[in-house]
């Protein structure tokens, strides 16, 4: 029984694995000008000059490259904060993380003059840690137990508060405004290489810090009494994993905007279909989000004359889907 459901897993994250390289090229591939397959092959390998190479390498090759990371990040935070919750209904979105990394950059923006997303960066992962550390702070108020329903609404209520607030200070401030009113509806139209080179340290890292601490997150949802009679370092485990959706948010918000919902939806569909097991649960979420954000992505490219912005297409494909997953697991 357990060979077979080992099998069925690697099946899965194999077929994922496929799927992600198939809508990768599909990506490479789609827009308003079609350009040959080989035409792109000889565009990444530096071996065409023309204006076919200019849209590979500046446009197309930029953003799928984007939505890979974003996906990572948002598709590991999600299932790393509903292990450390023991909360189906947690995301960074509901957290107030995403929000509190997009009111420090706007803060940064408008106090300090900060520009591009390395200056964003230090202000977006500080925005979410803070974050994090007020919601859990206030969820566990009284009895000093992570409380998940009084999490969510505190997550919730902070994220209202910030949102308001980073409303506010684009509103008040023109230069903010202009630098944010593009970034904030959340877009993987990067047009650069140079920004994925920022994050893509510190998405990597946070994905390898969540992988590391998948075990120790298993032994989590059994309690803490019994976590730490199996001998796990439950504060330890705790401080890997926000430090990891610290490092993972900040980051993805800093290069595309914050993009809700994925990190909601992603997990429950990894959870039914490679079970329980948060080691399997993470790998899977890793996977399946930057499927969802790219085949978003090609769907608003396509869907419509100029662009839909991929924070959109993502609750229009996502918003079913689990809405219709959720009906079926009733079954």
């Amino acid at each position: 029984m357990a060979a077979s459901s080992l099998r069925r897993q690697l099946t899965i994250v194999g077929g994922l694995l496929l799927l992600l390289a198939v809508v990768s090229l599909l990506s490479l591939l789609s827009g308003a000008k079609t350009i040959a397959p080989a035409d792109i092959w000889y565009s990444l390998r530096g071996q065409l000059d023309n204006a076919d190479s200019v849209i590979v390498m500046q446009s197309r090759l930029p953003r799928t490259l984007a939505g890979i990371l974003a996906g990572l990040a948002l598709g590991g935070a999600g299932a790393v904060i509903q292990a450390l919750t023991r909360n189906p209904l947690a995301d960074p979105g509901i957290l107030g993380v995403n929000a509190g990394a997009s009111f420090a950059i706007a803060l940064g923006i408008s106090l300090f003059g900060v520009t591009g997303v390395l200056g964003w960066l230090g202000f977006a992962w500080s925005g979410a840690l803070i974050a994090s550390i007020a919601v859990w702070l206030i969820g566990s108020l009284g009895g000093g137990r992570v409380n998940p329903v009084r999490l969510t609404l505190a997550g919730v209520a902070l994220s209202a508060v910030l949102s308001g607030m980073t409303s506010s200070l684009a509103l008040l401030n023109p230069q903010t405004f202009d630098q944010m009113r593009i970034w904030q509806a959340g877009t993987l139209d990067i047009r650069s290489l140079s920004n994925m080179t920022f994050v893509a340290p510190a998405i990597i890292g946070g994905c390898l810090l969540a992988l590391l601490s998948a075990r120790a997150l298993n032994t989590l949802s059994m309690g803490e009494e019994m976590a730490a009679a199996l001998g796990t370092h439950v504060l330890l485990v705790r401080l890997m994993a926000v430090l990891a959706v610290m490092m993972m948010c900040g980051s993805a918000t800093a290069l595309v905007g914050p993009i809700g919902f994925v990190g909601l939806m992603v997990p429950h569909v990894a959870r039914w279909w490679v079970g329980s097991d948060q080691r399997w649960v993470l790998g899977a979420s890793l996977l399946m989000a930057p499927i969802l954000l790219l085949v978003a992505d090609i769907v608003g490219r396509l869907l419509v004359p100029g662009e839909l912005r991929v924070s959109i297409v993502t609750a229009f494909i996502g918003a079913p889907v689990l809405i219709w997953l959720v009906r079926q697991r009733k079954h």
